[in-house]
């Protein structure tokens, strides 16, 4: 098993030219995919044929398997499930395991319009303020925070930046999103107040003496990673009494500047976006948000 999915490892970087983490991500779905045949699998449990069982499976199993995967994933995710076991059969075929593909008939699930979850300013600030920025940390933490919020980030982009990336005189941050693309992103004042506190404060102590290129440091030292953030986030998010998840402030933030009048262009440009049709979710978001505020303050009339 550890040899199939090393082969699909590279087949996904190097023939299928994925970012590394949508290769990650189709991994996990395998293997996922994997843990679940050998469990559901005709093969003896202390013998088991994981290629024979690959052989063997048919489209009609793929589909007892994702109509599983459906009752605990959304049609977000099941549409990547799809897509993994397509991309991971015709891995199988390329490497002689299998002369047909079964994922290719597959049909892809209809994707429903989730809108992304965003956050008031009101409960921004409220969640900003539950951040203990007394602490080292927790000031490192609030600097994360405002510039998720001030320039739409993703975390990803955020873990990735360097040191040598920020331009400061200019309020201006190289960054690198999905597939490696580059681009310049703009943060506010709000957000540079913070920066440079725990640039001055804050990282000189988790350097350690050391010249690190990242520009957020963990306790080691070393880059702070995604699941940090995560962690860290949540922790924030429960003392702030919301359940929102991190992505909420890169959400709220191309909310209000659509809200506020700015070009969907641009906001394609500033969240990263390769597709408009990406962009164009907030626009439902801001949809809802007139009925309710239509709702709310609008009295009704009543006929006599």
């Amino acid at each position: 098993m550890k040899d199939i999915l090393s082969g699909y490892r590279s087949r996904l970087l190097a023939l299928e030219r994925r970012a590394p983490l949508t290769a990650e991500t189709y991994l996990g779905e395998i293997r996922f995919f994997l843990a679940w045949i050998l469990q559901n699998g005709d093969s003896d449990p202390d013998h088991c044929d994981v290629k024979g069982m690959l052989q063997a499976a048919d489209t009609a199993f793929l589909t007892e398997y994702l109509e599983e995967r459906r009752k605990t994933i959304g049609s977000r995710s099941a549409a990547k499930a799809v897509s993994s076991l397509r991309s991971f059969f015709r891995y199988l075929c390329d490497e002689g395991v299998r002369s047909d593909n079964p994922a290719a008939i597959l049909e892809m699930p209809r994707r429903s319009l989730e809108l992304p979850s965003f956050l008031s300013r009101q409960k921004i600030e409220v969640l900003l303020e539950a951040t203990d920025s007394t602490k080292p940390l927790g000031l490192r933490n609030r600097a994360i925070y405002e510039l998720i919020y001030s320039a739409g980030l993703r975390v990803s982009e955020v873990v990735n930046i360097n040191f040598v990336d920020l331009f400061f005189d200019e309020h201006v941050i190289r960054v690198r999103g999905k597939g490696n693309k580059e681009r310049m992103v703009i943060f506010g004042g709000e957000a540079a107040s913070w920066l440079m506190r725990y640039i001055n404060e804050v990282r000189p102590i988790l350097a350690k003496h050391t010249h690190p290129k990242a520009l957020f440091l963990g306790r080691s030292g070393k880059r702070l990673s995604r699941k940090g953030i995560w962690k860290n986030y949540t922790m924030v998010a429960v003392i702030a009494g919301t359940s929102s998840k991190l992505h909420a402030l890169r959400h709220s933030f191309a909310t209000e500047l659509l809200a506020g009048g700015a070009d969907l262009r641009q906001v394609q440009e500033l969240l990263g976006h390769a597709d408009l049709a990406t962009t164009q979710i907030y626009t439902h978001i801001n949809v809802s948000l007139l009925q309710e505020n239509h709702k709310k303050f609008l009295p009704v009339l009543k006929v006599t």
